[in-house]
């Protein structure tokens, strides 16, 4: 692995634990030559997922991709990145088995705003406006209304 600091690749493992519910392994290093420590996460790479955008062309399934954006939508909001990982992985995990080579981006967008709802309603907000492509602030408000009665019944089961 190389450091991040000098970027030798002469480093020692310190540490190795299991992660991420079983699906990664996490790794303390430290890098021989300059002392510094940094970690790393060892996961399977999954099977090509070729997901499938609205104008019909296709890319690949990418997790960072995924990452930046629920990290854009959670941005300065009390999310921690472990939650956002999470969430990716579980994503992941309906997503490789539930679709064997091809997902249409719709689908991935729907799992992702389900996922959202429940974390933080402000990051799922921010998320649903640009996923759903709202033309209007009517649209906005119509997505806010929705939670706040939601919240109103579930206050009156409570």
């Amino acid at each position: 692995m190389r450091c991040p600091k000098c970027h030798k690749d002469e480093d020692k493992v310190i540490d190795s634990r299991i992660s991420r519910d079983g699906v990664a392994i996490r790794r303390r290093r430290e890098c021989l030559p300059c002392g510094h420590r940094f970690t790393t996460y060892e996961t399977i790479e999954p099977a090509d997922l070729v997901v499938i955008k609205r104008n019909g062309s296709r890319e690949p399934f990418d997790r960072d991709k995924l990452l930046r954006g629920l990290a854009k939508a959670c941005e300065k909001r009390p999310v921690s990145r472990e939650q956002i990982e999470r969430v990716i992985d579980d994503i992941e995990t309906v997503l490789f088995s539930k679709f064997r080579n091809e997902v249409k981006s719709v689908e991935v967008g729907n799992l992702v705003v389900e996922r959202l709802q429940s974390l933080d309603e402000v990051a799922y907000v921010r998320f649903a406006s640009v996923y759903r492509q709202f033309k209007d602030i009517n649209q906005f408000m119509n997505e806010v209304k929705v939670l706040l009665d939601r919240q109103n019944r579930d206050e009156r089961k409570s």
